[in-house]
């Protein structure tokens, strides 16, 4: 699979990242069939959090995969800490304790990057920077980022943290792509020019910071998948149509759509299925062309000025 830099950093890591979330929803055999076939496909970019599966989904798929030094250095992981139940929290106490906790259930004496999850308000970025500065000190994360995070709130990490923040775990799909659209409808009063998040799309490709979308397939907030779904007629012939001209899956497609942005993003699949995860992975050897991009992007609706 292609790959690209994370971020500012060295790390080089495949364009999809495989997302661990539903993981605890397979049984032991089904877990580690899973895995071995990401791995098959070049697939070891593998995102967790503490709380999928409330810490279930690590354990799993460590034992999954069979953690063990050498299958170690064959992956890269990535986890994220500071959703507490009611809460968030981005206290230095609870980022060390929350590592600890991940690399336990992981079965590694280290991650290779570590999101802080959700923005907590109460952040003290102080307390953040001198967490980050412990655990890279005791080998036990290699690169930082954030998820869902805007331009300010990573600018006052940055005043305070020394360590490059490598990525952003940001929502964004053809159905949600606030992010595109308000860049098109500058200046103009309609609801795509609402700026919903300090232009972090141009902000993270300045700043040099890999967004990973989440939920690539769906529609809202959670609210189901936007593929062979008869809400969108049109979004769905259009990519049907670009699909059958490549030989390739609607699948493929949605994700091709995210992959042709220049800004070099990694999608986070969150699929437990085989034959869809390597429809996703197709996705790296399609390139659409700017009409086909275009008519995919007005077909879900969106309005170009």
């Amino acid at each position: 699979m292609r790959t690209i830099k994370l971020g500012s950093s060295n790390l080089d890591v495949p364009v999809i990242a495989v997302g661990c979330m539903r993981i605890d929803s397979l049984d032991k055999q089904a877990a580690e069939k899973f895995v071995q076939g990401a791995l098959e496909e070049g697939a070891n970019f593998f995102d967790h959090a503490d709380i999928y599966g409330a810490g279930k989904s690590e354990e799993i798929f460590a034992e999954a995969i069979h953690m063990n030094d050498d299958v170690r250095e064959k992956v890269i992981l990535q986890s994220k800490c500071g959703i507490r139940e009611g809460m968030f929290d981005f206290s230095k106490e609870h980022i060390l304790t929350s590592v600890d906790g991940i690399l336990q259930r992981l079965r590694t004496d280290y991650l290779d990057v570590l999101l802080l999850h959700r923005p907590d308000t109460l952040v003290e970025p102080e307390e953040v920077a001198e967490a980050f500065d412990q655990l890279e000190s005791l080998g036990k994360v290699r690169h930082f980022g954030v998820s869902n995070q805007t331009p300010m709130q990573i600018q006052l990490l940055q005043k305070f943290v020394k360590q490059p923040i490598v990525a952003n775990q940001l929502q964004l799909s053809i159905t949600n792509a606030n992010m595109i659209s308000n860049g098109f409808n500058v200046n103009m009063e309609n609801d795509a020019a609402i700026n919903r998040d300090g232009n972090v799309l141009d902000f993270c490709r300045l700043q040099d910071i890999t967004i990973q979308p989440w939920s690539p397939f769906q529609y809202g907030f959670f609210e189901g998948v936007f593929l062979n779904n008869d809400k969108f007629p049109e979004l769905n012939k259009k990519i049907d149509e670009i699909a059958e001209k490549y030989g390739v899956s609607n699948t493929t497609i949605a994700i091709a759509w995210i992959l042709r942005h220049p800004a070099k993003m990694q999608p986070v699949v969150g699929t437990m299925n085989m034959a869809r995860l390597k429809d996703c992975i197709k996705a790296s050897e399609v390139e659409l062309t700017r009409e086909e991009w275009y008519g995919i992007y007005r077909a879900a609706g969106n309005v170009l000025p």
